[in-house]
């Protein structure tokens, strides 16, 4: 008895369903760094208890999600060979070096935290400890960025030769600088860091909501949307490099990404809606000439349609609500950090609002759920190649029927580690509330 009747997609589940648990302790572990690093500045800049507090609860609640990252990290690398077996054939080793540099660099991220956290009130200068978070910070950011270089080099292979059907000349250094690499690797790291300022806020105004230690959560609040909003602009700016990029090199994918069939010139986005059988989008919202401006930068531009290319090589047209999902979200985050920015610059009262705080909770899941969409636009939206224009899904998938179990027993396996988690975290926090941290500060203790 087997779960799915073709191995080919259920192999696509089990690396969806892997992928998309990963992208959570992976977005933690490029985004958090960074806000530690901000919060302990701050604090020693202004000798602020508070941020220094920040920073040291951060820190040590990274730790776990850090020991979680490793599993699923290193499950991704073993589903790569027994899930795509065909492909790691073909292209083992041109991906090979940026995987290994990406457990490099995460070592390197995780011993500089080990040697961060052990060190804590045990310089006499601050700012020297403060020092030990850039390997941090880097260390996340040169693994996304080695990751995400084997998923531009999906999208973009280059660096070989293909001679009768083998990939020769391999040179895995100019396969890592494809022409995906620039704009993929600055989304990812923008939007790990907007989603991760907006993952604090998000907890610091549940707790403001809570009436917990106003004080301190106010600033966590205060510098965490700030934070949030530039990287929300950043992001904004990128995608849209990114859609120029895929007008480019990917045209069937932004094609299928906004239902845009029949090529012409001043084409509008559109924005979610429903498809009927004579593909018209009916319910949706009409941009105008947006989209030719996202694609070429200019209203009267031509935007290449879906039916340019053939049945077989078009993506799933699904990836047009990953699209709005990502970009609706997106845009609500902006418009919510600016507003409050703004708001509080002004004295505005209805920022401080409990409808407003719970807006700002809702956008620490939200933002999660945008990375998400746009991971799955990305890969979905690659179908049905997995490396483009060389091999499809079907040609790298294994060929073995116990796929289906093995998608059950991870997933058990990623409920555990999700829910142990959140009860980890839960308890560590419960334990250690922040005005008992506070009173430890002040008074000197350093455990």
């Amino acid at each position: 008895m087997t779960l799915f009747e073709d191995p080919a997609y259920a192999s696509r589940m089990l690396t969806l369903l892997t992928l998309s648990f990963h992208i959570i302790y992976a977005t933690i572990g490029v985004g958090v760094p960074l806000m530690i690093m901000i919060a302990q500045w701050i604090g020693i800049k202004n000798n602020d208890n508070h941020y220094l507090l920040m920073a040291r609860r951060w820190a040590k609640g990274f730790v776990v999600t850090v020991a979680v990252g490793v599993v699923t990290g290193t499950i991704i690398g073993l589903q790569l060979s027994l899930l795509w077996p065909s492909f790691m054939e073909l292209a083992g080793n041109i991906i090979a070096m940026p995987l290994f540099m990406e457990v490099f660099a995460f070592f390197f991220e995780a011993i500089f935290l080990g040697i961060y956290l052990y060190t804590w009130d045990r310089f006499d200068n601050p700012k020297k400890h403060l020092l030990l978070l850039i390997p941090v910070a880097a260390g996340g950011g040169m693994s996304a960025y080695f990751i995400t270089v084997v998923n531009s080099f999906m999208n973009s292979p280059a660096g070989f030769d293909i001679i009768g059907g083998d990939l020769v000349n391999a040179n895995p250094v100019l396969a890592m600088f494809t022409v995906s690499m620039p704009t993929k690797v600055a989304h990812v790291l923008s939007t790990a860091y907007m989603t991760i300022a907006f993952m604090f806020a998000a907890i610091a105004a549940f707790r403001l909501l809570q009436k917990k230690n106003q004080e301190y959560h106010k600033k966590s609040l205060h510098m965490a949307m700030k934070i949030g909003l530039i990287f929300a602009i950043a992001t904004a700016l990128i995608g849209d490099l990114s859609g120029k990029y895929l007008a480019e090199y990917q045209p069937e994918k932004l094609a299928a990404a906004e239902w845009h069939f029949e090529t012409s010139t001043e084409a509008p986005l559109v924005m979610w809606g429903v498809l009927d059988e004579n593909n018209e989008a009916n319910y949706a919202l009409h941009i105008p000439y947006a989209l030719s401006i996202l694609a070429h930068g200019f209203p009267s531009s031509e935007v290449t349609g879906l039916e340019e290319f053939p049945a077989e090589e078009q993506p799933p047209l699904v990836i047009h609500y990953f699209f709005d999902t990502m970009v609706t979200i997106g845009m609500f985050m902006i418009a919510l950090s600016l507003l409050y920015w703004f708001g509080m610059r002004r004295k505005w009262a209805f920022v401080e609002k409990t409808w407003y705080r719970w807006l700002i909770v809702a956008g620490g899941p939200l933002s999660f759920l945008a990375i998400e969409a746009g991971w799955w636009m990305a890969e979905v939206g690659r179908q049905p190649w997995i490396l483009r224009g060389l091999m499809t899904i079907e040609e790298a998938a294994t060929t073995s029927d116990y796929v289906g179990w093995m998608f059950v027993l991870f997933a058990i396996l990623y409920l555990i580690l999700g829910v142990g988690t959140v009860v980890v975290l839960t308890y560590m926090f419960r334990k250690n509330p922040v005005e008992k941290d506070l009173e430890r500060m002040q008074g000197g203790d350093e455990s």
